[in-house]
């Protein structure tokens, strides 16, 4: 190549952060000096090289209700986000997960340049609920690059080409991770259970979790005393976890960064999670879970008649049954999360029965522990550059 590729990378939230800061790096490893990266991302992809010309973490929004008080703001970040490629003249854009926001960035872009390669890494769950998405997105970009094995059907149907690359957590190798190093820092006899908390990585969340998941750690260290309650912070919302958990009726080890996380997810008894894809990693790592979501009551409404699956965990929708408890809405409250969590603590046999289904369930999301899916998006980006797909 005669000069540097331009590559806009656009990512709005923690988990397209992550999967940016890795297509990054494979892009380097391949182009070596031969490639530049603009765009929009978090500690991760700055980490990499990337000046994002601002916080990503106003952005991260779930529902429409949210997204309504929301649109000022993601439609001022769209426009920068336009500018920027403006004046960057990047060779191709990639849109990674959000749906909102990256297509109002990818509408911009092909309004702005036609010329612009636009590709989207990360479908919307057209398969769970409004699956006029996937024409509107055929309409807007390129080419996607799927995570999911089931995806691609719903897209080509609509003429969009799509690559499946492969879910970055199932090719997750978590061998590295140490399943004693939680119960030597907490000092927990092996007899003596542990909870692990994981109320998510957006503000909305941290909101309408923390309240229920601390009633339910509170009544469990009543019922069991020798309980260790573990809250796993994401970086984005650390600070407003901390300050929640200062509520709570037992006061948690909190424990920061990813490997510690992973490291945790090891080692504990039984998790408590935030539906996401937090579920897909600790079925990876063998840890029996709880699952557990609330939206506002208005966006709920809207969403309820759009929904075509009955579960919203990865895991249950792929096997067809419940295989991790799901408490969504009215049923996330501190009590019935207790009761399921407690059937867990108390019952070492459904243990180990729900982590045997889990793991049957990941086969069927994709290959397990196969290819590194940055390696197969870095191919697939070079290749709609070159005009070889």
């Amino acid at each position: 190549m005669s000069r540097a590729l331009c590559i806009m990378l656009v990512a709005a939230e923690a988990s397209g952060d992550a999967l940016g800061a890795g297509l990054m790096r494979a892009l380097r490893k391949r182009l070596g000096e031969g490639v530049r990266f603009v765009g929009v991302g978090g500690r991760r992809m700055e980490a990499e090289g990337l000046q994002s010309p601002f916080d990503i973490s106003d952005l991260s929004i779930l529902g429409w209700a949210e997204g309504l008080k929301a649109y000022p703001r993601v439609v001022k970040r769209a426009d920068e986000t336009a500018a920027l490629a403006a004046r960057e003249k990047p060779d191709a854009a990639v849109l990674i997960d959000s749906w909102g926001f990256t297509l109002r960035v990818a509408q911009r872009l092909r309004r702005q340049d036609p010329q612009l390669k636009l590709i989207k890494y990360v479908g919307p769950q057209v398969w769970a609920s409004r699956p006029a998405r996937a024409k509107t997105l055929a309409a807007t970009v390129d080419h996607l690059l799927s995570i999911l094995a089931f995806d691609a059907p719903y897209f080509e149907r609509e003429g969009l080409k799509v690559t499946p690359v492969g879910n970055p957590t199932l090719a997750r190798d978590l061998s590295g991770a140490d399943p004693d190093w939680l119960r030597e820092t907490l000092g927990a006899a092996p007899d003596e259970p542990i909870l692990l908390v994981l109320p998510g990585s957006r503000r909305s969340e941290i909101a309408r979790l923390m309240a229920p998941f601390g009633e339910a750690a509170g009544l469990l260290k009543a019922s069991h005393p020798k309980l260790h309650v573990v809250l796993a912070l994401a970086e984005t919302v650390a600070e407003e976890a901390r300050a929640a958990a200062r509520s709570w009726p037992v006061q948690p080890h909190f424990i920061e960064g990813e490997a510690r996380r992973l490291d945790a997810m090891r080692g504990a008894t039984v998790a408590l999670a935030c539906s996401g894809t937090v579920t897909t990693e600790l079925a990876m790592a063998g840890c029996p879970m709880v699952v557990a979501y609330r939206i506002s009551g208005l966006t709920y409404l809207l969403l309820k008649p759009a929904i075509k699956t009955r579960w919203v965990t990865l895991i249950n929708i792929a096997a067809g049954r419940e295989i991790a408890p799901e408490f969504i809405q009215a049923r996330c409250t501190g009590s019935d999360l207790a009761r399921a969590l407690a059937q867990r603590l108390d019952d070492e046999a459904l243990r180990r029965r729900q982590i045997a289904d889990q793991t049957e369930a990941l086969t069927k999301l994709g290959p397990l522990n196969g290819p590194d899916p940055s390696e197969r998006a870095a191919d697939a980006v070079i290749d709609v550059v070159e005009g070889r797909l």
